[in-house]
C-alpha cells in the first residue's frame, strides 16, 4: 500500500473537528449491563421526560399511524400546522415543525449564520446552542451568566457587528432559571432590528401560571424573533422528535429553506396532533411536577444540599464542593439504580441535574442519595 493511501484522511472541517458530539442521558439497558441491575428496578431521571408518559389519545394516534408509515409523511404537515395556528392564533405560514425543538435551533445557525458572523448565548445554557454555532462556524459569543441564568444587560452590552443570532431559553436549562416578561420584553426591545432572538421554549407548560406571559404576541411585535417549543417535554413526544417554531414569514421562510425534507415523521405529527389539545394531561403533568419539586426540595433541605429553583420539570443539585463531586454522586447514584445528569460539560462539575419523575421514582433517588452521603 502506498503512503498516500495508508495515511488516514482527516475529515471535516476545522470547525466541524471541534464539535463535541451531544451525550444524552444513559439509557435504562445500558445501565442494567453495566452495573447488573435488573432494567425494571432502575429509575431514569436525567433527560427531563414526562415520567407519565404520553397521553393515552396520543398513544393511539401514534399507533393507527404506523400502518401508514409505509410512505413518506407529509412534508409540509398539513394538519398540525393547521391545529397549531388555530390553537395558538397565528397563521400556519408562521409555523416550522422541527425534528424536536432543538432541529429548530440548528435551522436557525443554519440560516442566519455564516463563518464571518457570532452567535450569543449565555453561559450554563442549553449545549445545542453551542453545537449549532460550532456547526456553521461561526463565532462564539458566550455571555457570563448571572446567578445561573441569564445576564439580558450584559447580552445587549456584548452584541457587536458580527452578532447575527442570539439564544434565551425560559425556563433555562440545565439550571431551571427563569426570566420575568417585563425583563424579556425590554431586552427584545433593545436587541436591534437585524439580530434574530430565538426564544426556546421548551419547558413552557411547567412554569407557574403566575409567571407566564403571551410570547407569540411578541412575534407580532418583533419581525427579529423565532419562538420555538416542543412535544418532548410536558407531552411525553421526546421519541417521537417533534417540535415548531413560530415566527413572521420571512424567517420562516429562510428555515423551511434549510429545514431537511420529511424532517416530522407519520406518527410523530399524529401523535402531536391528538396531544395538542389534551389539557387535562398537560396540568396533571404539571401537577405531578410541581409535586415532586416539592418533594426533592424537602430531601435537599434535610441532606444540606444547595439546589436551584426551578421552572422546569428538573431541579440542579450541588452534591460536593470538589470538581469530582458530580462524577463521584453520579457514580454512586447508578450503582443504587438511579439515571441523573452530570453536568460538568457546561462546566457545573460539582452539581447534578435531575429530573423530576413519579412520587415512587423520587422517592428511590432520594433513598439513594441518603445512602450515599451515610456512607461518605
Amino acid at each position: 500500500m502506498s503512503e498516500q493511501h495508508a495515511a488516514q484522511p482527516r475529515w471535516g472541517a476545522d470547525y466541524v473537528q471541534a464539535i463535541s458530539p451531544y451525550v444524552g442521558g444513559k439509557p435504562i439497558a445500558e445501565v442494567a449491563r453495566q452495573f447488573g441491575l435488573q432494567p425494571e428496578r432502575i429509575v431514569k431521571l436525567a433527560s427531563n421526560e414526562n415520567p407519565l408518559g404520553m397521553a393515552p389519545r396520543a398513544r393511539e394516534a401514534m399507533l393507527a399511524a404506523v400502518s401508514d408509515s409505509t410512505r413518506y409523511p407529509d412534508n409540509d404537515g398539513y394538519a398540525l400546522k393547521q391545529a397549531l395556528a388555530a390553537r395558538l392564533g397565528v397563521p400556519a405560514t408562521w409555523i416550522t415543525l422541527g425534528h424536536g425543538s432543538s432541529d429548530l435551533l440548528e435551522m436557525a445557525a443554519r440560516a442566519l449564520l455564516t463563518d464571518a458572523d457570532a452567535g450569543m448565548y449565555a453561559r450554563y445554557s442549553f449545549i445545542v446552542y453551542t453545537q449549532a454555532v460550532q456547526g456553521v462556524g461561526a463565532t462564539h459569543q458566550v455571555v457570563p451568566d448571572r446567578d445561573f441564568g441569564h445576564d439580558l444587560p450584559a447580552m445587549l452590552a456584548a452584541i457587536t457587528p458580527q452578532t447575527k443570532l442570539i439564544f434565551v431559553a425560559n425556563p433555562n436549562n440545565p439550571t431551571g432559571s427563569f426570566l420575568p416578561a417585563d425583563a424579556l420584553h425590554a431586552f427584545l426591545r433593545q436587541v436591534p432590528p437585524h439580530i434574530a432572538v430565538v426564544l426556546d421554549e421548551a419547558y413552557m407548560e411547567y412554569i407557574e401560571p403566575g409567571l407566564r406571559y403571551d410570547s407569540l404576541a411578541w412575534v407580532r411585535e418583533f419581525p427579529n424573533l423565532i419562538v420555538s417549543r416542543t412535544f418532548s417535554k410536558a407531552y411525553g413526544l421526546a421519541g417521537l422528535r417533534i417540535g415548531y417554531g413560530v415566527s413572521q414569514p420571512p424567517l420562516t421562510d429562510v428555515l423551511n429553506r434549510v429545514r431537511s425534507a420529511f424532517n416530522t415523521s407519520t406518527v410523530g405529527q399524529a401523535a402531536a396532533l391528538a396531544a395538542l389539545d389534551d389539557a387535562d394531561f398537560i396540568a396533571q403533568a404539571y401537577a405531578v411536577n410541581r409535586a415532586g419539586q416539592a418533594q426533592f426540595a424537602v430531601a435537599f433541605d434535610a441532606l444540606g444540599l444547595r439546589y436551584l429553583p426551578s421552572q422546569g420539570n428538573f431541579v440542579l443539585v450541588k452534591v460536593g464542593d470538589d470538581a469530582g463531586a458530580g462524577a463521584r454522586v453520579n457514580l454512586a447514584l447508578l450503582q443504587r439504580g438511579v439515571i441523573a445528569r452530570p453536568v460538568d460539560n457546561y462546566g457545573l462539575s460539582e452539581w447534578l441535574r435531575i429530573s423530576i419523575g413519579t412520587e415512587s421514582e423520587n422517592a428511590v433517588c432520594i433513598a439513594a442519595l441518603r445512602a450515599h452521603f451515610a456512607e461518605s
